[in-house]
């Protein structure tokens, strides 16, 4: 049977004034085929059936235009008529959507689903109630700036100044390996086991890196890693682990001059250097040597505390003249390591040789709140005044080599030789443990097995036990 022309834009006509929602073309294409176009030139042919969206009750709800070969979806709700391109060219995807629109507006009218308000009406009934606006793409955080921003953040004094100049060290070598524009969302524990390989062939004045810089690497990135997701720049744990480390070379025990010599002589490395340790009588013998070399007056009574407290370098350059009480011969040395996060302190008994030497400092101090300093400005700083306020690391670097240069004792690496020899004088004399720890602070359990060998009445009772 025919179909008369004039019938068909009658309905038109009639389904436009009842559902206000398409004009002709979109009736067209929302009913499938275009069978609108040419049916006065071919009336025989039967068009497809009407298919009023699925409701019996012929109310329009939702309809899909194809324009520039994408599809959009047309609705009208609240008297409101709204637009939106479904970025798809696919018919079957566009009336894939358009169902779920229409479910989601009866959804709305029965009041089993909730409009919140300001949200995005579109969106809402696209997503099945889900999002309330169109999601935008925030710009992906890279390696660069991630560091940037945490050490903007990084609040006043939450960090020595040396701990900041590490980690910066650390960021300089993942954005070498990794890329200053690397996506740090992206990282992947492929990523990071690029870098640990990298970083462990690397070439140094004693061989290879080691695991254990490494290690200290990724803690820097791990604690850059969970700041940036507290602040909301990114998400998810940093995939740390599982990763595949080189060997860790356990470090030498602490030895004399003559032992070193010996092995260094039989084809050593030089390196057991690192583990030389001064007894008392050396000490002596290198104080008395610092006092008639050093080229500045900080420099012997900076040597004499460090040998005679086993304080670190940090730590002397944090002390303060408050910090020594001559009158009850107890010296307080402002910590940083042993609690994360706090300023803590412990107190070290001055002994007889050091309050000699601290008297006759403090009695020709420069004039400052810092322990040691000096009055005038001095070599390997960037101040062009006097440095009252204290010392830089360079600085105590370099003043310490300055007097022992070209000298018997110039083996000595650096401070923490003088540490390490207040440690293993202590042990050496069968010095309870707890005591050892109470005045040199936070040691390692590795540290502990370098001196422990130091403990010879301990030993021996010990092995005359095994065999009594």
């Amino acid at each position: 049977m025919g179909v008369n022309p004039v019938e068909v834009r009658v309905l038109s006509a009639a389904l436009k004034m009842t559902c206000k929602l398409l004009p002709f073309k979109g009736l067209a294409v929302l009913f499938g085929e275009p069978f609108f176009r040419g049916l006065a030139g071919n009336a025989t042919k039967t068009p497809p059936a009407f298919q009023l969206n699925g409701n019996c009750r012929g109310t329009l709800m939702a309809g899909i235009e194809l324009r520039n070969g994408r599809y959009n979806i047309i609705l009208r709700f609240g008297g409101k008529r709204f637009i939106r391109s479904l970025k798809t060219s696919d018919h079957d995807d566009a009336l894939g959507r358009k169902l779920r629109v229409e479910e989601n507006i009866r959804l709305i009218e029965s009041g089993r689903l909730q409009v919140p308000a300001g949200a995005d009406l579109v969106t809402f009934l696209l997503s099945d109630g889900k999002l309330t606006k169109k999601p935008i793409a925030k710009a992906s955080v890279t390696l660069s700036k991630l560091f940037d921003d945490f050490f903007d953040e990084l609040p006043e004094g939450s960090l020595e100044e040396t701990s900041i100049g590490t980690m910066k060290t650390h960021r300089g070598h993942f954005e070498r390996i990794l890329g200053k524009r690397f996506i740090v969302q992206d990282l992947a524990h492929d990523d990071l086991q690029k870098y640990v390989t990298t970083r462990s062939k690397k070439k140094t004045r004693k061989g290879t890196v080691t695991a254990t810089t490494i290690k200290k690497e990724l803690v820097t990135f791990g604690t850059v890693w969970k700041w940036g997701v507290s602040a909301g720049h990114l998400k998810g744990v940093f995939p740390r682990n599982g990763l595949r480390m080189p060997k860790v070379k356990e470090s030498p025990v602490f030895q004399t001059r003559e032992e070193i010599q010996r092995q260094i002589a039989s084809g050593a490395s030089e390196e057991l250097w690192d583990a030389l340790y001064l007894s008392m009588a050396e000490i002596e013998k290198l104080l008395e040597h610092v006092h008639n070399t050093a080229g500045l007056p900080f420099i012997h009574p900076m040597f004499a505390t460090a040998a005679y407290t086993g304080a670190r370098r940090s730590e002397l350059l944090r002390s303060q003249l408050s910090d020594i009480d001559l009158e009850r011969n107890v010296l307080t040395i402002r910590e940083k390591k042993r609690v994360r996060g706090t300023h803590s302190t412990r107190r070290v008994p001055i002994s007889a040789p050091l309050e000699k030497v601290l008297r006759t400092w403090i009695d020709h101090h420069p004039g400052s709140n810092f322990t040691f300093c000096h009055h005038e400005p001095i070599l390997h700083s960037r101040k062009a005044k006097a440095v009252t306020d204290g010392l830089t690391k360079d600085q105590a670097a370099h003043y310490f080599r300055q007097p022992i240069e070209k000298s018997e004792w110039d083996v000595i690496k650096g401070w923490h030789c003088l540490r390490h020899s207040f440690i293993s004088g202590c042990a050496s004399k069968d010095i309870d443990q707890r005591m050892i720890d109470e005045w040199v602070g936070h040691t390692t359990e590795a540290i502990r097995r370098r001196y422990r060998h130091f403990f010879p009445s301990s030993q021996q009772n010990a092995m005359e036990s095994l065999f009594a």
